[in-house]
């Protein structure tokens, strides 16, 4: 099972890149669970000082951008 992590803190781009990334998954067909990171100390533990970010089983693979589905679907392929 895949873990995705949406880093940030809720905003219009946070969200878009939740639907971005459950799109992907689901067209890939793979198991995943996505967690919304919300909690600045969290994400900084990330190293991420920018939102919103990506993760994929606990590595970084997109920051400051929102990704398209296809983008995500080459990182969790």
């Amino acid at each position: 099972m895949k873990k995705i992590q949406i880093l940030g803190t809720g905003c219009p781009k946070c969200k878009k890149l939740t639907e971005n990334a459950e799109s992907a998954a689901k067209e890939l067909g793979v198991a995943y669970e996505i967690e919304k990171v919300t909690d600045i100390n969290e994400i900084m533990k990330f190293g991420v000082m920018m939102t919103p970010a990506l993760a994929v089983d606990g590595q970084v693979k997109s920051v400051g951008k929102v990704i398209s589905p296809d983008e995500i679907k080459k990182m969790l392929a």
